[in-house]
């Protein structure tokens, strides 16, 4: 099986005065969805791979405008999953000044370990965050058969496993997922460590070893289908 995790495209997350919590894509955004959905569809860039059964996206509106032109190259219906949605911002900063949200992220990452847990006021504390991504895939994979096996980090698959899965989401959501799947203990600050370029592409394959199977990251942050002054973080 292959999980294909993709990060929505640029958001535009100012309009220069105003900040928004869920906003749409920019003019480079949609570019950036609809490069990846080409890749994604294009036989010849994964020549030995079947092709994908199911689409899964977040329902922030920058993943559901990155996949729908994923949707529309596959033929798929896009599946709305509310679990994969990023981690939530305090609801005040809806309309806020980015100064004040560009201060806050810098006061979080000043923190310890421990008071990186505990989140921003009034937003998901990634605590909390890493509770829901972690229940979201076991649900997700328990639904195709895929069950924890004996052997901590491994997993057992049935043999109708589906080939190919691909979810839109976040940099926050895939690095969680991720790392869970490679059974990494989890961080508070997991997308720094597994860091994705919007409308860049990870890849997890399972692989049978010992009885079982385990989750091998074969590709992270791949924008190989975006020219390089297209690239944003």
């Amino acid at each position: 099986m292959e999980l294909i995790l993709v990060r929505h495209g640029q958001p535009a997350w100012t309009d220069g005065v105003r900040s928004y919590n869920d906003p749409g894509l920019t003019d480079l955004g949609h570019a950036q969805a609809r490069a990846v959905a080409d890749r994604l569809a294009d036989p010849a860039h994964d020549p030995a791979r079947g092709p994908v059964d199911r689409l899964f996206v977040s329902p922030a509106v920058r993943a559901q405008e990155t996949a729908a032109p994923i949707a529309e190259a596959l033929g798929l219906p896009a599946e709305t999953l509310p679990w994969l949605t990023e981690i939530a911002n305090p609801p005040e900063w809806e309309g806020g000044s980015e100064e004040d949200i560009q201060a806050a992220f810098a006061e979080l990452r000043g923190r310890t370990r421990e008071g990186y847990w505990d989140g921003l006021p009034n937003g998901e504390s990634p605590r909390a965050f890493a509770r829901r991504i972690i229940g979201g895939v076991a649900d997700l994979l328990g639904g195709f058969g895929l069950t924890p096996a004996a052997e901590q980090g491994l997993w057992d698959l049935p043999p109708d496993a589906p080939g190919r899965v691909i979810a839109v989401a976040h940099g926050g959501t895939n690095s969680m997922v991720i790392a869970h799947l490679l059974n990494v203990a989890p961080e508070p600050w997991e997308w720094e460590r597994f860091a994705m370029g919007h409308a860049s592409v990870a890849v997890l394959a399972s692989v049978p070893i010992a009885g079982a199977h385990l989750w091998s990251l074969r590709a992270l942050g791949d924008a190989n289908h975006l020219p390089v002054d297209e690239r944003t973080r």
